[in-house]
């Protein structure tokens, strides 16, 4: 038992260095929570908490180096920009109706949670970092993971897991808490920051094809 604390220790502390580090996911978060309160946080973390489980699975089934090969790095490096400038085009031209939304407007119960949620999953995806890290550093956790067994492996995914979660939850919380006490403008520029954020994110990762 000591051992499989250790792992998830391990992993909880691997994960937060990465989740704290400014990136798709934590822009996204701030924009998704000023509209939809601090649910937004988790929620964003379930999207991505599944779609890491496949890609967990995936590199157990040996696509770990086929990941790594450079024509597939390039392949999610396009396809990532792309994704990234759209999502942050559409947030910057929207800013002043998603203003209008997080200060009065409700969105219904089945938009609250398909909308982080399917956040979560995209800019993961359009995150050609993500995958590299997967199939490099993440897969030398793993099987490091693996040598207390499959349990070795559960408990490395739910600390990985978990540090996501506590840092988006608290960056939620914490943008959620104070989103009525701020003038409309101010929400109006922060979508718009945020926007940008991501265009810049995606014109990075095109950049980095030349």
């Amino acid at each position: 038992m000591i051992k499989l604390l250790a792992i998830f220790g391990m992993a909880f502390l691997v994960g937060f260095s990465g989740a704290v580090a400014p990136g798709p996911v934590f822009t996204m978060t701030i924009s998704e929570s000023l509209k939809r309160g601090f649910r937004a946080g988790p929620l964003i973390v379930l999207g991505h908490a599944v779609l890491e489980m496949l890609l967990l699975a995936a590199i157990m089934l040996g696509l770990g180096v086929w990941l790594t090969r450079p024509e597939v790095t390039r392949f999610f490096a396009l396809v990532g920009g792309i994704i990234l400038l759209a999502m942050g085009g559409h947030m910057v031209a929207t800013a002043g109706k998603a203003t209008d939304e997080a200060l009065h407007a409700e969105a219904s119960a089945g938009d609250a949670v398909r909308g982080p949620v399917m956040a979560g999953v995209l800019l993961s995806l359009s995150n050609p970092y993500w995958i590299i890290w997967w199939a490099t550093i993440g897969l030398g956790l793993i099987t490091k993971s693996l040598e207390a067994g499959l349990l070795g492996l559960v408990f490395f995914y739910c600390g990985h897991i978990t540090a996501d979660l506590t840092w988006y939850s608290f960056v939620s919380y914490t943008v959620s808490a104070g989103r009525r006490l701020c003038p409309p403008r101010v929400y109006h520029v922060i979508f718009i920051v945020c926007g940008a954020g991501l265009v810049g994110l995606g014109l990075w990762f095109l950049k980095s094809l030349f």
